[in-house]
């Protein structure tokens, strides 16, 4: 990093915030502006048309020629339609203009993209709309305007338009909450979020000669290198230089981009890496994590590298998660799942750590099809990535106290008889004091809960617009609950105590990885939904359509269909892998085995014609393996055409999801059993592509 860097005046430096919008705009048109952020008021045409004339000329400033709506629709990534500033004059000239319209409102292509049938080829239109909470930012000469995207007929067609219905649901609930503890001075309560990026670097020469690296972003072969992880000298390991140039350009573009890049270190695995943000507003965190992404790939190439975002690239190492730091605060900067130092301040974070335990036990379901794709499928359950179960950790001091609460029993190493939630007698809660349980899903960490299932490529909208969704149905029935009670002490301390024992079967301080707890695990009814079709398979249920619809996270036929997009994108991809898996296999593997079957061949042959007597046996004994093994994978590779052919003619979404993952994957798995270990027999000269070592242990 250059040493005259001045981080400070770079931070935010490609980015309209706020900030620039009050040395920019009218002091009126700021205030107008100002409101519309804080509280969703409408914004006037007129104040429209000041804000755009400024960020056009503000964006012209950066080099900025172009203008688009930047958007996420249900592919999971971002996509942008991009115009000029540009109109032309009567005199054949131009001049560089962008009106309020503009800026609040485009209307990109909707049936193009995934919408589980909402919009057909000949129903085309539909709409981008400002989302003034986010700032806009500059990109490659480009004003980017983050937006909602929705239908003509007003049907979300994005993950942004749930992800704000429900941080404006938590919103709701948690100041009616709030009210009820006398609370009458905070206005707002948003969700916060710190999402733990982790990635794997690759070579961008070796990454070219991967056909199943460039087609599926994982390697769908690889025999296992003689060295992996097993030694852990990689974790916080002093960085290869290569990479910290890499990070020093990225932190350098992030920062331009307001993101808050705070931490970076290598990962447990070879060429495996971690940037962390620190945490900010939940929708802010959304883009900016989308935006975190790109840029990671894009300035990879810079440097000859490539970024691998795919939750499990490598077959026996670390899989990459995206840890989501999540918290809930209000505008007056009190975090509510923050210990309190008084009994009244416990007791209120009770009430709210008790709403996030009743909303996981009740929607174990919901949070795992959050996190649910074919790339995490791989990656939960092994290599320090948390199981399938969902359970909640709380630590031990912690646990005793809620088990206190539970049972009316004395706290372990405390004077009290027995911990009670009354104002006058509940004492200090200790405060993030315990160790941390990394095969944990969901992990209290002191003032925050760590969901640790978000796969690293997936956009975190969705498992965000899931966990404010559950917390704020459970803060609602909460504060329907409270608000008719004649005694509120006494009816607060019966309802912790009674959710507590009600929802005590989803806290696990254990260790998740440990076969024991799959039986604990399945004795207390928790559910082990392993796959995606297996998550899926309860999007649907009534009390699923319930809470959304009730909150206004999703309609109906919006559930319906995202439930047809998430098990066609899970099938779509695992056609694809199949389909590279096999043109590797017959275009590459099968020719360089016989390639080195030839060369052995007439080596034992040179070897008997020199040498009277000589037996080859060690050629021998390599071309009867090369022979078996060539027979095995061509039998696996037929056996895998003909499973993946019966799969995409199952039925309907769900059928061929659930083909795919019972008996295309395991499928999969013998293709690459038996490709493996020819791997492990050919000479360095006949690989058919770059190995593990090659590819993870960059020089």
């Amino acid at each position: 990093m250059d040493s005259t860097l001045n981080v400070p005046e770079l931070f935010g430096s490609m980015v309209f915030n706020q900030k620039v919008m009050k040395e920019n705009l009218p002091k009126e048109t700021y205030k107008a502006l100002k409101k519309t952020i804080d509280d969703g008021s409408p914004l006037d045409i007129e104040v429209a048309n000041q804000v755009a004339h400024a960020m056009k000329e503000w964006a012209i400033s950066k080099g900025a020629t172009h203008f688009c709506h930047w958007f996420q629709p249900l592919t999971g990534i971002t996509a942008e339609k991009h115009d000029s500033f540009i109109t032309p004059q009567s005199d054949g000239t131009v001049i560089m203009s962008f009106s309020g319209k503009e800026l609040v409102k485009g209307e990109p292509d909707a049936s193009s993209f995934p919408s589980g049938g909402s919009r057909a080829t000949f129903e085309a239109r539909g709409y981008t709309v400002w989302d003034p909470t986010s700032y806009p930012f500059v990109k490659e000469h480009t004003l980017c305007i983050p937006t909602a995207f929705c239908s003509y007929t007003g049907e979300a067609l994005d993950k942004k338009t749930p992800l704000l219905r429900s941080m404006e649901a938590l919103n709701t609930q948690a100041l009616r909450i709030l009210r009820l503890f006398g609370n009458s001075a905070a206005s707002h309560v948003a969700t916060t979020v710190g999402p733990e990026q982790e990635y794997f670097i690759v070579s961008e020469k070796l990454w070219n000669e991967r056909k199943d690296l460039r087609m599926t972003g994982r390697t769908l072969f690889g025999a296992k290198p003689s060295k992996g992880q097993e030694m852990d000298d990689q974790y916080f390991a002093a960085l290869n230089p290569k990479i910290v140039e890499y990070m020093e350009d990225l932190n350098e573009t992030l920062w331009k981009y307001g993101i808050f890049a705070k931490t970076e270190h290598n990962e447990v695995a070879p060429a495996q890496h971690e940037m962390a943000p620190i945490f900010t507003t939940t929708n802010l965190s959304v883009d900016q994590n989308q935006l975190t992404m790109e840029v990671m790939k894009k300035v990879a190439r810079r440097h000859g590298l490539v970024c691998l975002l795919h939750e499990k690239p490598f077959a026996g190492l670390n899989g990459s998660g995206k840890h989501n730091n999540w918290s809930m605060s209000t505008n007056l900067g009190e975090n509510l799942l923050e210990p309190g130092d008084t009994p009244e301040k416990n007791s209120q974070f009770l009430l709210f750590l008790t709403a996030v335990i009743k909303a996981v036990d009740e929607n174990q379901d919901l949070l795992r099809i959050s996190v649910a794709s074919a790339g995490n499928d791989h990656r939960l359950g092994a290599n320090e990535a948390p199981p399938a179960i969902i359970s909640m950790y709380v630590g031990d001091e912690l646990y005793d106290v809620l088990e206190s609460i539970k049972d009316g029993k004395a706290m372990v190493g405390h004077t009290k008889t027995k911990m009670t939630i009354g104002v006058d007698v509940l004492p200090p809660i200790p405060k993030d004091s315990t160790d941390r349980n990394r095969t944990s899903p969901f992990a209290f960490t002191g003032n925050k809960f760590e969901f640790r299932s978000v796969g690293s490529s997936l956009s975190i909208a969705g498992p965000n617009t899931a966990l404010d969704a559950i917390v704020a149905y459970s803060l609602k029935e909460f504060a329907d609950e409270l608000e008719k009670a004649d005694d509120f002490e006494s009816a607060l301390t019966a309802l912790i105590k009674r959710e507590i024992t009600a929802h005590w079967r989803i806290i696990f301080n254990g260790n998740g990885y440990d076969a024991s707890w799959v039986k604990e695990a399945e004795k207390r009814g928790l559910l082990n939904l392993k796959t995606t079709p297996d998550a899926m398979s309860h999007y649907l249920d009534k009390k699923n359509v319930e809470l959304y619809t009730k909150l206004g996270v999703y309609s109906e036929d919006e559930l319906r269909h995202h439930f047809d997009i998430k098990l066609e994108k899970y099938a779509q991809i695992l056609n694809i892998e199949v389909q590279t898996m096999l043109e590797m296999v017959n275009k590459d593997i099968l020719p360089a085995a016989f390639k080195y079957t030839d060369s052995v061949s007439k080596t034992a042959m040179h070897l008997k014609s020199q040498v009277p007597g000589a037996k080859a046996a060690a050629q021998t004994a390599i071309l009867e393996q090369l022979d078996r093994l060539t027979g095995e994978l061509c039998s696996a590779a037929s056996a895998l055409k003909k499973e993946h052919e019966s799969a995409k003619s199952a039925g309907d979404f769900m059928a061929v999801a659930q083909a795919y993952a019972g008996k295309v994957l395991p499928a999969m798995d013998a293709v690459r059993s038996a490709a493996d270990q020819i791997e492990e027999l050919l000479g360095e000269e006949f690989k058919p592509y770059p190995s593990y070592e090659d590819l993870l242990f960059i020089k």
